[in-house]
C-alpha cells in the first residue's frame, strides 16, 4: 500500500512529517534513483527505494506490544523520583515503543506499546469510543445506586466521570470489588468515581482494551499482538 513521502519518512524516523516535507522541497529526497520536489508523492515501503542526501532509508518496523504492567512502575521513560519504567521490562530491541495511555503508579494490568502513532491515536482520543475494562477493590460499601449514578456521571474536581457500564462483582463488610467499562479514560478517572463518593480503590487492574484482554499474561510480562487483534482494534 502506497504512503505519502513526508508520512514514510516520519514513520523511518528521519524527520517528522513537516521537516520531512522541507527535505522534500529542497531536492533532499530521492525514490528510485530520482530526485522528488512534490509533496503529494506516494511510495510503496516495500518496493521503492527511498534515500535522504544519497543515504538509504529503510521502513521501521512497526511494533505493537501487549504487556502486563505490574504494580509499582511508571509508564513514563524515565522518573525524576527514581521509580521503576515500564520500559526496563522490555528488551532493547523494543525501545522504539511507547505506551498508548498510562496506567498510574499503583495501577496494574493491560498496557500497548507502540510505535505506530495512528494506532496510538485510534485508541487514545474519544472520538472513537475505544473501550476499556478495569476490576477496582474498593474499601467500604458500594450500592446498586452508586453504580447507577456513575453511568450517569458523577462531578469531581471540576470535570465530569462517566462509566459506560458497572457491575457489582463481590461484596462484603469491608471491601467491594466492581468491574467497570470507560470510553474515555481520564486521568486517574476510576479512582476519582469512587473518589467522589468518599470511598478509596485499594487495587485496581484494567482487564481489556477494545476486544483485547489481558487473558494468562502474567504482571511483568509481555507479547506481540497478533494482526488479527491490531486489525480488531482498529475496526
Amino acid at each position: 500500500m502506497k504512503i505519502r513521502l513526508q508520512k514514510f519518512l516520519a514513520e523511518a524516523g528521519v524527520a517528522s512529517r513537516r521537516a520531512g516535507e522541507q527535505l522534500i522541497l529542497d531536492g533532499r529526497v530521492a525514490v528510485n534513483g530520482e530526485v522528488v520536489r512534490l509533496l503529494g508523492t506516494k511510495v510503496d515501503p516495500e518496493d521503492d527505494r527511498v534515500s535522504v542526501d544519497g543515504d538509504a532509508v529503510s521502513a521501521r518496523r512497526k511494533l505493537y506490544l501487549a504487556l502486563h504492567k505490574p504494580r509499582g512502575c511508571v509508564c513514563s521513560r524515565a522518573d525524576k523520583h527514581g521509580r521503576a519504567t515500564v520500559y526496563e521490562l522490555l528488551p532493547k530491541e523494543w525501545q522504539t515503543a511507547y505506551s498508548v495511555g498510562r496506567l498510574d503508579f499503583a495501577s496494574e494490568g493491560l498496557l500497548f506499546l507502540t510505535n505506530d502513532g495512528e494506532f496510538a491515536l485510534r485508541l487514545t482520543h474519544p472520538r472513537y469510543g475505544v473501550r476499556k475494562r478495569y476490576l477496582a477493590a474498593v474499601d467500604g460499601r458500594v450500592g446498586e445506586e452508586m453504580l447507577r449514578q456513575f453511568e450517569r456521571g458523577v462531578w469531581h474536581e471540576g470535570e465530569k466521570l462517566k462509566a459506560e457500564r458497572t457491575w457489582l462483582v463481590s461484596e462484603g463488610k469491608a471491601q467491594c470489588v466492581v468491574e467497570l467499562e470507560l470510553a474515555e479514560g481520564k486521568n486517574r478517572e476510576v479512582r476519582r468515581l469512587f473518589e467522589s463518593q468518599g470511598l478509596k480503590v485499594r487495587r485496581l487492574v484494567r482487564t481489556k482494551i477494545g476486544k483485547i484482554g489481558l487473558g494468562e499474561l502474567k504482571p511483568g510480562r509481555w507479547r506481540t499482538l497478533t494482526q488479527t487483534e491490531i486489525k480488531t482494534l482498529l475496526s
